[in-house]
This record gives structure tokens, C-alpha cells and sequence, in this order.
């Protein structure tokens, strides 16, 4: 699905209604995270119905270290040459030398990202194919068309991105639209007071579309969502 000229939204039922981002802005295609099949096959087929090939697909961009982002890294990876990148803090866990931090076993909304999710993360269970990572990124770096931004919270070494022609915020899992909008998952935001800082800060930007880690985009008034997020933290 086309959100906006050169964006690419695509999703699977697997980790949690998960998805990911294709990006074209003409010199090259740019992927915000993988989904959780390790063949990545629905991105091999959304490439081929932009009339590409995996040759042009040149930047992986993950937001952050957990399994349903990872799925086909390395496939990609392989097939296509592209170059991998992630925040420094994530690096290790995508590569395959660390587990991601573990949550809470404990029950917490939404319950239907329980199990397997949750409980997955807990338990350090669900491994991906590791992945190298060529470079880490940070703030206000740019690949493609995106700017980045350092997010913490949801994971340390958490990510957004921000397209600025297109207006765009790619939020990653700082913010969730399923099985409701909220601000991120609870039970998976490892670090309550970065994550609201992250947010406060991603509520600046004059964002139409927001493009999320977990649930359908919101494709109009996203900045006024992101504040209305904010704002309910604050209550």
C-alpha cells in the first residue's frame, strides 16, 4: 500500500499486526525495518510490484533490536548488498551475539500482544538470523531521505525517522495504533521516563502521516495525535 508518493507500507498478522517501510525517493530504495518472516518475501514482492529488483534496494534501517522487526534482515541483506544500519546500543543484538533486554512476565495491556510476544521477549525466546550490521546511526544523521532521531525508551537504542517532504515520522514501537492508539506498549517500553521524553520530542515535528512499528499508519493529523499522546501521559 502507497501512503504518500515514494511511501510503501507493508504488514503482516505475524509479531503483533508488525510493519515495515519502503521508501523511494528516486535514488534508491530505503527499508525501515524487515517484518518477522525470515524469507522476507512480502518485501521481495513489494519490490517487484514497483517494478525494482532487490538490486536496488541499498539502505536497512532498524529501529530497534526485537525479533518482529528482523525477520528477513538477513535475507535481504544477502540477496540485495544492501547496507544494514542501527543505533550503536542495538548493533550486537541484531548481529546475533545478544539477547534483546527481557521484559516483564507479568500481564500487562494490550493482552492480545501477550502471547506470544510478551511472553516471547521474557523468556528470550523466538531467535532471528542474525544480521551484521555495516554502521550505527544516531541523531541527525541522514540515509536517504530520512533524518534520524535517537528515541530511547521503548529499547535503548531506539530509533525514529523523520521525512520531511513527505512529512512522515516513521515511529517505530514508540507508538502503536493496534488493537488501539497509544503510546507504545507497556509492558515493552523499558524505560518509562525516555520514552516520554521521546515522545514529547517527536510531538514537534509537523508530521501528517506517523507510521508505526505495530498497527495501520495514521495517515492524516499525526502530529496533532502524537500531542494528544503526550498530553494523556501527562494526566
Amino acid at each position: 500500500m502507497e501512503l504518500a508518493p515514494g511511501i510503501h507500507s507493508l504488514s503482516q498478522r505475524k509479531g503483533g499486526r508488525v510493519h515495515a517501510f519502503l521508501l523511494d525517493d528516486g535514488n534508491g530504495l530505503t527499508l525501515i525495518d524487515t517484518l518477522y518472516d525470515t524469507d522476507a518475501h512480502l518485501v521481495l514482492e513489494e519490490i517487484g510490484g514497483m517494478r525494482k529488483t532487490v538490486a536496488d534496494l541499498e539502505n536497512i534501517i532498524l529501529t530497534h533490536g526485537h525479533r518482529s522487526h528482523l525477520g528477513g534482515a538477513r535475507a535481504l541483506k544477502e540477496q540485495s548488498g544492501a547496507t544494514v544500519y542501527t543505533h550503536e546500543w542495538e548493533a550486537d543484538i541484531v548481529a546475533g551475539e545478544r539477547k534483546a533486554q527481557p521484559v516483564s512476565l507479568v500481564p500487562q495491556r494490550p493482552l492480545r500482544a501477550y502471547f506470544p510476544l510478551q511472553v516471547g521477549l521474557a523468556l528470550g525466546l523466538g531467535k532471528h538470523p542474525p544480521c551484521p550490521v555495516d554502521n550505527h546511526v544516531s541523531d541527525g544523521d541522514r540515509i536517504g531521505p530520512l533524518e534520524i532521531f535517537h528515541a530511547p525508551g521503548h529499547s535503548p537504542g531506539h530509533l525514529v525517522f523523520y521525512w520531511s517532504e513527505r512529512r512522515a515520522l516513521f515511529a517505530g514501537d514508540a507508538i502503536a495504533t493496534w488493537p488501539e492508539i497509544s503510546a507504545g506498549w507497556p509492558a515493552f517500553n523499558l524505560n518509562p521516563k525516555q520514552h516520554r521524553e521521546s515522545l514529547r520530542r517527536m510531538a514537534e515535528f509537523d508530521s501528517e502521516i506517523v507510521a508505526v512499528g505495530h498497527g495501520e499508519p495514521i495517515r492524516a493529523a499525526g502530529a496533532r495525535q502524537v500531542r494528544e499522546l503526550v498530553d494523556g501521559l501527562g494526566r
